[in-house]
């Protein structure tokens, strides 16, 4: 075979391949070089979900008329002068890819002005023609069409309009939470499809999130903030309850790009760990703010993935930001009402039955459905959130009567939440004992693994583990934590050796001495059937209110739910 050097044409094909996948990875490229060129207000023009055409138009500063051809040239960028620049990055683009790759696969015109001159130029094709005079604002205008039209290969992998711009819609919406200043607008086949307000002049942050994800996610959702030396985290996080079937409205951003990480992807997994009901997947928008020379993001073509330089302490400022703020919720704080848990009920047909059988029903009613008296009035503004007891029905639900209206709750779910958070309580405050192995055991792992174990040895002696290294692939376990000395303390040792390898710390221990905790707790919570007294009833509803998660069990179902007066209303009709 004879080595040649490859075309200029098929090098920028060959190099679009990495980066342009369908049309949404255009309009992706594309914005972001509007963002980085300072706009304010970004419109998407759609045709036929970009297989016919597609426009970018901002209102950034413009690119000057002696720049236009160097701006489709390979590698050419404002964005960096030198390698080191690589670590100090402070724009979403900056190989000088995107232009010339998008051209070498479409009709590009690129048509732009700079403050202070009289027209704009435009450029069609690639670095090789001429601009010439053309009317336009300040800004930048990039129009792209017949996609993929000399790369029929790629061109039949498209979906249907519909499909494609469906990515598209994705794409902005993540690009929209990144820079929520930034006023986004997106139409497809000259119906306006997409506005999202920018914040300020009158528009606040919640009504942004709104617009982008919907009123059910801004009502459903909590802000937190933590910071650890240089890094910051923060945003919204929406409550065990308002999960989806898929993670969909999960939003990442760290220093305003938007990344798909498996460290952050983790570690807020894991601080839903035990609110979440049996695989449903929670939302947020989060964002991470951390020092340029601490994140790379020169990883791929794609831009999407990022490298921490201390990916153990941005997985525990996120582990513990997301976990505190889910735990300091309490009731009355955030929404917790009939429609939260509608789409859980509607896609897990099981959430609709109690685990728990019922008790039969007497003929006078006075064993299924004993009535309170004595609970004080509800009308001032001293009444908890939960409010007052009135009854107990079929000896499983607490009924409660608030400013709002009606509370329901299942007595055994809260008290079991109740206790697990008493139980974990105690166990953090005495800490994490360890129990030695009356016969040391023998674990053989990779050379890698056992290298991160004997690096973090006091790490795992933290954990309650005690290993000593006795060769290139072996250890030997000589004590556990208490609480687990009757698991497997091969398997025990082996999962968080791995974890502290993928992703520089462990959660195993804990999550292990929490299942043990929870299944004690379930046992010692109060049974369906068993008769309250009132004070006993109103004890209870005050400890839901000062439990930290009390709105769901340690499964994940919901422990308490809200009907208003409005919503009794509608049941019987009532003003209609």
């Amino acid at each position: 075979m004879t080595i040649k050097k490859l075309s200029a044409g098929l090098v920028n094909q060959i190099t679009a391949g990495e980066v342009i996948e369908r049309p949404a990875s255009v309009v992706k490229e594309l914005v972001e070089n509007s963002l980085d060129a300072g706009a304010r207000h970004i419109r998407v023009q759609v045709e036929e979900g970009g297989r016919r055409r597609l426009a970018v138009i901002d209102d950034g500063c413009g690119i000057a008329r002696k720049e236009l051809r160097l701006a489709l040239a390979r590698h050419a960028t404002s964005k960096l002068n030198e390698i080191d620049d690589l670590w100090q990055l402070q724009t979403l683009g900056f190989r000088g890819e995107a232009l010339p790759s998008i051209a070498s696969i479409s009709r590009l015109t690129l048509t732009s002005a700079v403050e202070g001159e009289e027209h704009g130029w435009q450029l069609e094709g690639d670095a090789s023609g001429e601009a010439r005079a053309h009317p336009h604002p300040r800004g930048t205008t990039v129009e792209v069409c017949d996609l993929f039209y000399n790369t029929p290969a790629r061109r039949k992998f498209l979906r249907a309009p519909a499909t494609e711009w469906k990515h598209i819609a994705t794409v902005l919406r993540s690009l929209a939470l990144g820079h929520l200043a930034v006023t986004f607008e997106a139409s497809h086949d000259g119906h306006r499809l997409l506005h999202y307000p920018g914040v300020g002049d009158g528009v606040a942050e919640r009504e942004r999130l709104e617009a982008v994800l919907g009123s059910d996610f801004a009502e459903q959702s909590t802000f937190f903030e933590e910071s650890l030396g240089a890094v910051r985290v923060f945003g919204w996080i929406g409550l065990p309850t308002y999960s989806r079937s898929q993670p969909d409205q999960q939003y990442f951003h760290v220093n305003g790009r938007y990344v798909r990480d498996k460290v952050a992807m983790h570690a807020i997994r894991q601080a839903y760990a035990d609110v979440l009901y049996g695989q449903r997947h929670p939302c947020y928008v989060v964002y991470l703010e951390v020092p340029p020379g601490e994140v790379d993001v020169n990883v791929h073509p794609s831009k999407m993935e990022v490298r921490f330089r201390e990916s153990r302490q941005v997985h525990q400022i996120l582990a513990h930001g997301v976990a505190e703020a889910i735990g300091t919720v309490r009731p009355g704080e955030v929404g917790h009402d009939v429609a939260s848990f509608r789409t859980l009920v509607n896609e897990n047909p099981q959430a609709q039955q109690s685990p728990m059988p019922l008790p039969a029903v007497s003929d006078g009613g006075g064993a299924s459905l004993r009535a309170a008296t004595g609970s004080p009035a509800v009308s001032s503004g001293d009444v908890p959130p939960l409010g007052f007891a009135r009854a107990q029905l079929h000896g499983i639900y607490i009924l409660a009567e608030n400013t709002e209206g009606m509370i329901l709750v299942d007595m055994h779910a809260a008290h079991e939440r109740i206790t697990y958070e008493r139980l974990k309580s105690s166990r953090d405050g005495q800490g994490v004992r360890m129990q030695p192995l009356l016969v040391p055991q023998g674990l053989s792992l990779s050379e890698s693994e056992v290298a991160c174990a004997e690096e973090q040895q006091e790490l795992l002696q933290s954990l309650g583990i005690e290993v000593d290294v006795t060769g290139p692939t072996r250890l030997r376990i000589r004590a556990v934590p208490t609480l687990l000395s009757r698991a497997d303390p091969s398997a025990l040792v082996r999962d968080v050796v791995a974890d502290l390898v993928e992703h520089g710390q462990s959660e195993r221990v804990r999550e292990k001495e929490n299942e043990l905790l929870s299944s004690m707790a379930c046992h010692a919570a109060v049974r369906a059937g068993r008769q309250l007294s009132l004070d006993e009833m109103n004890v209870l509803l005050r400890d839901m209110e000062e439990t930290e998660r009390s709105g769901q069990c340690n499964h994940g179902r919901p422990t308490w739910v809200q009907l208003s007066i409005d919503q009794l209303d509608k049941l019987f009709m009532r003003g209609q």
